[in-house]
């Protein structure tokens, strides 16, 4: 039987990583030792206290039924989160809902809030999901460079007037994947403003909030008018290890968590009960599990950006997430460097333009390994000889 997929599925193609993995395999069937920093999942277990929730509840047998969608008490613990950590108050009713992982509500709200070839304006670099949703809305992109002489922020006045217009929904992401660049509170003022004139909804990714090293991130939420112009979303994944639970969520404005809640009514059942019960434990506590996650993450950055200075690869330390944004030596393609360090030095990344066309010359690079590992890696990587060609 001859089977054809839908035109929509052309939006759809082996990418990069399928590749590099696939790659990445080959290597390791032929012998060649590989340190995979291409990843973007953390390595760690979540809190003890969090495991301990989920099998005490995975232990019960009125816990099996569906969920439908976020419990009162998961919502009131979100609420509670926002306003200990950033000052927002929001209603656990009307401004927060459960997603299945941030993605989950990052790929499906365009289609909430857009027609086909209605403009979204989206990071240039930006994380792969905005891509994907953007295409099964059959939206427009309009991309939004992040430059170095910009700190990696989108220059709005550059964007044209015409573009402005039509324009539905923007996409902003800091701290960022894949570049981990921090927005300033001026910025996001001027994010609303532009929001309120042209009547454009804001999304903003904040997956990566409590991963960072010196300053706090702002969330988009806090900055006045923000939460009549948009919503802000946010996972478990990075902030508390548990990437594999699959449960985030979001906050901010009610009539588009109200879309967003109608669609996913449609889509899915909810999300397993002990799960909720052990996101709710770790939204509450105030164990110190996150400054301790920063620790180690901070530890590794060090030893990674300082091993690479050290070995004449001068790399730009990030101020937050698990990523660094390291821009390849001159004479090479984010592509081409990115194989030349896998079979020459073992050593897996992400060529940047994985991400957009504003990404090529750069490779992300996951600090996701310990610091020994790492270490090892920027041995590798002087032991080759690459830096010196």
């Amino acid at each position: 039987m001859g089977i054809k997929f839908s035109r929509k599925m052309d939006s759809f193609q082996t990418s990069i990583f399928n590749e590099l993995s696939s790659y990445k395999k080959q290597k390791l069937q032929d012998g060649q030792e590989i340190i995979d920093l291409s990843v973007g999942s953390p390595d760690l277990p979540p809190p003890q206290f969090v495991m301990d929730e989920l099998s005490t509840y995975a232990k019960d047998p009125l816990s099996y039924g569906y969920t439908l969608t976020g419990t009162a008490e998961f919502k009131t613990a979100v609420s509670h989160y926002y306003r200990e950590n950033y000052g927002v108050k929001l209603s656990p009713t009307d401004e927060t809902l459960m997603l299945m992982g941030s993605q989950d509500g990052l790929v499906h709200l365009p289609m909430v809030v857009t027609d086909p070839n209605d403009i979204i304006l989206v990071p240039d670099p930006g994380y792969t999901a905005y891509a994907a949703g953007i295409s099964l809305a059959e939206a427009t992109p309009y991309p939004m460079p992040l430059k170095a002489e910009n700190n990696f922020l989108p220059d709005l006045s550059i964007i044209p007037e015409e573009v402005c217009h039509k324009a539905k929904l923007m996409i902003i992401n800091f701290p960022g994947n894949p570049v981990p660049a921090m927005a300033t509170l001026d910025f996001f003022k001027e994010v609303v403003a532009f929001a309120q004139k042209y009547n454009i909804l804001v999304l903003h990714d904040f997956a990566y909030c409590e991963l960072y090293y010196d300053q706090k991130p702002i969330s988009f939420l806090s900055v006045e008018g923000a939460k009549d112009v948009g919503i802000e979303f946010n996972s478990m994944s990075k902030s508390f290890n548990m990437a594999g639970c699959r449960i985030g969520f979001v906050v901010g404005n009610a009539e588009i968590i109200s879309g967003l809640d109608r669609l996913k009514s449609n889509l899915d059942y909810g999300v397993f009960l002990p799960i909720q019960k052990a996101a709710i434990q770790a939204l509450r506590n105030d164990s110190g599990f996150t400054t301790e996650l920063r620790a180690i993450y901070k530890k590794r950055r060090d030893v990674f950006v300082n091993g690479l200075s050290e070995i004449g690869w001068q790399v730009s330390s990030p101020p937050a997430s698990m990523f660094v944004w390291a821009e390849v030596p001159p004479g090479y393609t984010s592509k081409e460097f990115t194989y030349k360090l896998l079979d020459e030095a073992g050593v897996v990344v992400i060529p940047g333009n994985a991400f957009g066309t504003q990404g090529e010359g750069y490779v992300r690079v996951g600090i996701v390994q310990p610091e020994e590992v790492l270490q090892k890696a920027v041995n590798k990587i002087k032991e080759s000889g690459i830096l010196t060609r």
